[in-house]
């Protein structure tokens, strides 16, 4: 960043015409560096790397590494100049450019990669011995760390550029408005018809004027430029500030000595917009230093000069000052606004408002270059400044900050990306923005935790727009690595839904509306995301303690070893080698389905039949019992089952009693699954061994097995034929709705339930209620509920597994009414795995109850 402003953009734009008309003939490589180092000597920064560039190419010397990458920089290239001072780095092993670092972190923080930017810093401070740099490598390295928290927006705020009228590919830069609002006057540069070289006896020609636009019914008239009493030729006329009464124009004239500021004074005009005087030094102010800048104020009932000056005694750079009116156009000897606002950089461009000062810095903490802060004045001192925040800052250069009487609107400059197009790179000239604080705004702040609490980082929110329960537009943000809150803004008259993710944690979500906000609302959330179990690698197997094989299962009234049980058989046959004194018992269940003393022999049979495969493989029989349980011995639930099947609890014994009081036939048809199983447990050796879990995985399953007492039964599976594939109708109260073939279901879940609303009528405060949705997969594929939820009065439970085409599944909600107060309708948003396959969104489904509560 150049740390003279004021003129930078004159001084790139002369450089770069100079450069199109002095084609570099065939030189010498000396030849170019000798007119490089003149040109930038001059600061020619545009001459001076065409000249240098060529030379490179064709020597390739390492030396001129770090003058391009400087060039570069100076000329506000970042990219370029990151890449350039990287491949300096990179060959620099002995730290001989290390204290380059400084200038190589505020490239990266100006491209927005500030975790690399710290790291430049610090490798900076380490190095040097100059107080004051290191010092100001902290200020930067505040900055970053601010960045990486700062909202994305600040309340209600919208920042816009002028457009084509005021912007060009050149600078415009340093608005201000007559007190009227009538007005827009800024600072543009004359472009003449014919190129000019650096050493041309015309270059004057190209200087920056005061120009002045009309206020039209959107937007701004094309500028004009005052007339040669204000823009006299041979200066270069810039930074515009006016008198509350908008009789006296302040401004800066300015000479260059080649391409550098050589002076900079202020002058006053008077008489009014339109009509302006010839102008007259400003007396007090001016002096053998430079002064530019200024801004009409007041401090201790007196109206004040506030202006930039480079003059001796200040705290480094350029400094703010405040000289007191006397009248007339003379002032009162400036006075430095001390250390608390300035620094050892740079404190430019300021703008006062009703007791608040507005400045832009490098030396305060900022996100990017030039930052714009704000310090109010409170009758004798100035606040600690403050960063002003998104998106009037960016991480590049933010300057010349004006906000009209009314705080309401006002204007910047910045070389923001995305600007009008530029001679020379994205960033390397600066564009007028205008920006609105809305009277009445809203919006969101999530915070994302864990259950403990615990901040966690990293998570990703999405705030989707409902348009009549439909999904609309949508905004999705991903947090830092070291931020775990996200911001957003909203619209009015609007209702939304949120939704938190994060890998490793179950998904969530909430609902929010701005309708009928009568006054500006920040909407505040905080998710706490249950983390999603993490299967052990190993398990630990002791004496005693059974362990379930998940993969020996048998036809209906077989007990003969089907082919998928040999894997976990093959398991149990290793630990038998590997533990030579080690016995066991496999012992074999049944469900509760049948007669009793025909499960005890069936199972006993299979038992068995798992005992000769093992001998055949090797192991003595006298090391295994085999023993048939019949259904004597219900499983007790454990932490994977309760994980696998949440309507189950950790300690629950799948008693016939117990499975009869299950909401529904699917969930006591996984309970009966469970109870049906086969076990080994160490009765003799080793008194625990250690397993990986995988090696017991389940594992897929040849084919189905066919229905019948004792038989895995599984859901009920309709055929797409007889689901009719282009025949389903879809729910309005689905995302699925907005597709523009509904009609046809290929591809996707399709929810079908039997009852989306529910009315539980009268309902007493303090009282439950329950409530079992289900549903049937109509679709074509595996369904997969992501999440589902409602309000913090009703818990919602639903299926995990994937739901095949045709098979059921369920949504059970318990509504607590205790803390409610008034009659109500909730909404139960199911947020799908799947995703449509036109747009990449996730499936929503929503189904809803109501009530009347009835106090006590």
């Amino acid at each position: 960043m150049r740390s003279i402003r004021i003129l930078a953009a004159v001084t790139g734009v002369l450089s770069f015409f100079a450069a199109t008309a002095q084609p570099i003939g065939k030189s010498s490589y000396e030849m170019k560096i000798q007119a490089g180092a003149e040109k930038l000597a001059e600061k020619d920064y545009y001459n001076a790397l065409d000249q240098y560039e060529t030379a490179y190419e064709e020597s390739q010397d390492k030396a001129l590494t770090p003058i391009i990458a400087d060039i570069h920089y100076q000329l506000r290239d970042y990219e370029k100049a990151e890449r350039w001072y990287s491949r300096l780095f990179q060959r620099d092993k002995k730290d001989e450019f290390v204290l380059k670092r400084l200038d190589y972190g505020r490239i990266l923080k100006m491209n927005g990669k500030y975790e690399l930017a710290i790291a430049e810093f610090k490798t900076f401070i380490e190095a040097s011995t100059d107080e004051k740099m290191k010092e100001l490598a902290q200020s930067e390295i505040a900055g970053c760390e601010m960045a990486a928290v700062m909202p994305e927006n600040a309340k209600g705020v919208k920042v816009e550029s002028l457009g084509k009228n005021i912007n060009t590919g050149f600078s415009e830069y340093a608005p201000a408005i007559t007190p009227d609002g009538n007005s827009l006057y800024l600072t543009i540069f004359e472009e003449t018809k014919e190129a000019i070289t650096i050493d041309d006896k015309n270059k004057d020609t190209w200087h920056a004027k005061i120009y002045k636009a009309g206020k039209e019914k959107e937007g701004w008239a094309k500028p004009t430029a005052l007339d040669v009493k204000i823009n006299r030729p041979g200066f270069h006329s810039v930074n515009v500030s006016f008198s509350p009464d908008g009789k006296r124009m302040y401004f800066t004239r300015a000479e260059l000595s080649g391409n550098v500021l050589g002076t900079g004074k202020i002058f006053m005009s008077e008489g009014g917009d339109g009509n302006w005087t010839a102008p007259n030094e400003v007396q007090g102010v001016n002096g053998t230093f430079i002064s530019k800048d200024p801004a009409v104020g007041e401090l201790f009932g007196k109206e004040v000069l506030f202006f930039v000056s480079n003059m001796e005694g200040g705290e480094g750079g350029f400094d703010l000052y405040y000289a007191t009116h006397k009248g007339g156009g003379v002032y009162a000897d400036p006075v430095n606004l001390g250390p608390k606002i300035n620094t050892p950089a740079d404190e430019i461009t300021p703008h006062y408002l009703d007791g608040t000062l507005y400045f832009s810095s490098t030396g305060h903490p900022g996100i990017g270059g030039l930052d714009v802060f704000f310090s109010v004045w409170d009758g004798s001192t100035w606040s600690e400044p403050k960063n002003m925040g998104k998106p009037y800052n960016t991480s590049v250069d933010d300057f010349d900050f004006y906000i009209d009487k009314e705080g309401y609107n006002g204007f910047l400059t910045s070389n923001r990306p995305g600007g009008s197009r530029s001679i020379h790179g994205k960033t390397c000239c600066d564009d007028i923005y205008g920006f609105n604080i809305a009277r009445l705004y809203a919006d969101l702040v999530v915070g994302i935790f864990d259950e403990s609490k615990k901040a966690l980082t990293g998570a990703t929110v999405e705030l989707v727009e409902m348009t009549n329960e439909m999904r609309g537009a949508t905004e999705s943000k991903t947090a830092g690595e070291k931020g775990n809150r996200l911001d957003f803004g909203l619209g009015l008259e609007k209702p939304y839904m949120i939704v938190a993710r994060k890998e490793g944690y179950y998904p969530d979500s909430t609902r929010i509306n701005t309708v009928g906000l009568k006054d500006s609302k920040t909407f505040e959330h905080r998710f706490f995301l249950k983390a999603k179990p993490v299967p052990p690698e190993y398990d630990t197997i002791t004496i005693e303690n059974p362990i379930v094989l998940e993969n020996i299962l048998y036809d209906y009234d077989k007990d003969v070893i089907k082919k998928e049980a040999e894997s976990d058989l093959t398991v149990v046959q290793e630990l038998m080698t590997q533990y030579p004194d080690m016995k066991i018992e496999l012992g074999s269940h049944t469900d509760n389905r049948g007669n009793d003393a025909y499960n005890v022999d069936l199972s006993q049979r299979r038992a068995e039949s798992a005992r000769r495969w093992l001998v055949r493989n090797g192991v003595a029989r006298e090391r295994i019992e085999a023993k048939g349980y019949g259904e004597t011995v219900p499983k007790t639930v454990t932490a994977k089952f309760a994980t696998q099947f949440p309507f189950l609890k950790v300690g629950d014994v799948l008693t016939e009693e117990y499975i009869n009081k299950l909401a529904n036939d699917e969930q006591k048809e996984a309970a009966h699954a469970i109870n049906r199983r086969t076990e080994f447990k160490i009765t003799a050796g080793p008194t625990s061994i250690t397993i990986k879990s995988t090696r017991l995985r389940k594992q897929p399953e040849v084919k189905p097995q066919p229905k019948g007492k004792n038989a895995l039964v599984k859901a009920p599976v309709v055929s797409a034929a007889r689901v009719g594939v282009d025949t389903v109708k879809i729910s309005d109260w689905s995302s699925l709705a907005r597709r523009k073939n509904k009609s046809s279901i290929k591809g996707v879940p399709v929810m079908q339930f039997s009852k989306r609303y529910v009315d539980f009528g009268k309902v007493k405060k303090g009282e439950k209620r329950y409530h079992t949705y289900e549903f049937v997969n109509r679709g074509t594929v595996d369904l997969v509920i992501e999440t589902a939820t409602a309000c913090e009065c009703t818990t919602v439970d639903y299926s995990t597994k994937p739901v095949k085409p045709g098979q059921k599944g369920f949504i059970k909600i318990v509504f607590d009414s205790t803390e409610k107060e008034v009659n109500e309708t909730i909404d139960i948003d199911i947020l799908l795995a799947n995703n449509e396959p036109e747009t990449g969104n996730p499936i929503m489904e929503m189904l809803r109850f109501t009530y009347d509560l009835v106090k006590k």
